[in-house]
């Protein structure tokens, strides 16, 4: 997060080594108010943190339990708005939950080792340096001398620093980037477990004093999560985007999806590719020759949203979470995530780049049997196909030659106005389609 020392090796040993410099608490907490000020919707979680003196860290990091080691050292070099920026950079790794994020990638993508969490911080850092901070406020501030505005260090990890683009997650930018020539510069980054999921020597653990809970950490989310919704506007699209999901998370579409997940997985013939990344198992019986595991590709799934007139905006809102949960599902891979809209005729198969920018196009009467259709044309045919809708439609006769998952929206927000016969009870979903209950906000 913060700018690295002229010589990080040397500086990192000269922290260490100050076992005598005395934490300035004073100026550390002044710091976290200022924090608070500037970026009011992260106050609850600012004073959620507990700080710990640790002479061990190069700067500042957290842990999952929500404590902040601190370096004296770093302390007493750091200006007072750039250690307010530190403040906001390392309770955005816990609000965020990038420790849990970057377990499940490293287990999903089958990476392992002190490089891959090394490039999850720095990937995570990238998410939320991007839209935490007011980059141009940060510019204007250079020449008017603004004291109310968060300072960005200079050296701090930014995708336009690795020649990324902007507004992405965390998942997104591991597969943009590797450690090389761009990255050397950063191998002292360390935020601690809190943002990479892998603990270190001078953390105090799960038995630790002063630590939160798994409840306590979700209901500190809530708040902070209330306090932008109440108030949108003064939030980057990053934090607004975060809480739209931690009021309404997404289903866990990796389970809903396991079985597909699986057989491409093991299935034979299923869009597998040799890798000497991950040497096969058989190597063993055979001293001296290395041979290839085989990567499989994740399923290709398409999404039909149902556009009708009976759904509604905030239910469109929710489907669109769904899919951006969906392509995190099978890895990032947005090339494998095609989204069609669906009302009484089937839209055009888009494939996914960013769900806030899929056209949904429809308003009328509701025939997802046309979607399902043309979800079946698409080429590369589709291993999974999955339904978002209020579930007042015609299904299709006979069970799609793939794998099938309906969302249904919750009936209370079903609007029946269109309908002349108010003793209408549309049809349940096919024995033969998973079902699944999609929370969304409550409409008007």
């Amino acid at each position: 997060m913060t700018a690295a020392p002229p010589a990080p090796p040397a500086s990192v040993t000269s922290v260490t080594s100050v076992t005598s410099a005395k934490l300035d608490r004073d100026k550390l907490f002044a710091a976290r108010l200022f924090a608070a000020r500037a970026r009011p919707y992260l106050a609850t979680a600012l004073f959620a943190l507990h700080p710990v003196e640790s002479p061990r860290v190069p700067t500042m990091a957290v842990d999952r339990y929500w404590r902040c080691y601190v370096s004296p050292a770093f302390v007493d070099r750091t200006p007072l708005a750039e250690l307010a920026a530190v403040w906001v950079h390392e309770v955005s790794h816990l609000l965020r939950d990038h420790h849990g994020r970057g377990d499940r990638v490293l287990r999903e993508r089958q990476l392992s080792g002190p490089g891959a969490r090394l490039r999850i911080n720095i990937a995570a850092d990238m998410e939320i340096n991007d839209d935490a901070f007011d980059i141009d406020a940060h510019d204007r501030a250079a020449h008017d001398g603004d004291a109310q505005v968060l300072v960005l260090p200079e050296d701090a990890v930014t995708p336009q620093s690795l020649g990324l683009s902007s507004g992405e997650l965390m998942e997104d930018y591991l597969r943009q980037f590797g450690l090389g020539p761009r990255t050397q510069g950063l191998v002292w980054l360390d935020c601690g477990s809190g943002a990479d999921g892998l603990e270190r020597p001078w953390e105090l653990g799960p038995d630790g004093a002063h630590g939160l809970s798994a409840q306590e950490q979700d209901a500190v989310r809530f708040r902070v999560a209330q306090g932008i919704s109440a108030r949108p506007g003064t939030a980057p699209k990053g934090w607004r985007r975060w809480a739209e999901e931690a009021f309404h998370p997404p289903q866990p579409w990796r389970e809903l999806l396991g079985a597909a997940l699986r057989s491409a997985a093991y299935g034979s013939g299923s869009g597998g590719d040799y890798t000497y990344g991950r040497p096969s198992r058989r190597s063993a019986g055979l001293p001296g020759v290395v041979l290839p595991s085989i990567r499989r590709t994740p399923p290709r799934v398409c999404v039909v949203i149902d556009t009708s007139g009976s759904v509604s905006d905030a239910e469109l809102g929710s489907a669109l979470l769904e899919v951006a949960a969906i392509s995190r599902a099978v890895g990032g891979r947005r090339d494998l995530v095609s989204v069609l809209s669906c009302d009484a005729t089937a839209d055009v198969v888009r494939t996914l780049c960013q769900a806030e920018e899929i056209p949904l196009v429809g308003g009328g009467g509701t025939d997802l049997r046309a979607g399902f259709a043309r979800a079946l044309r698409t080429r590369p045919r589709p291993d999974v196909v999955v339904a978002l809708t209020d579930g007042q439609t015609p299904w299709p006769r006979t069970q799609p030659s793939c794998r099938t998952v309906v969302g249904l929206f919750p009936r209370m927000g079903v609007r029946r106005r269109w309908s002349e016969d108010h003793d209408y009870v549309p049809d349940a979903p096919p024995a033969w389609a998973r079902v699944v209950h999609i929370g969304a906000p409550a409409s008007n």
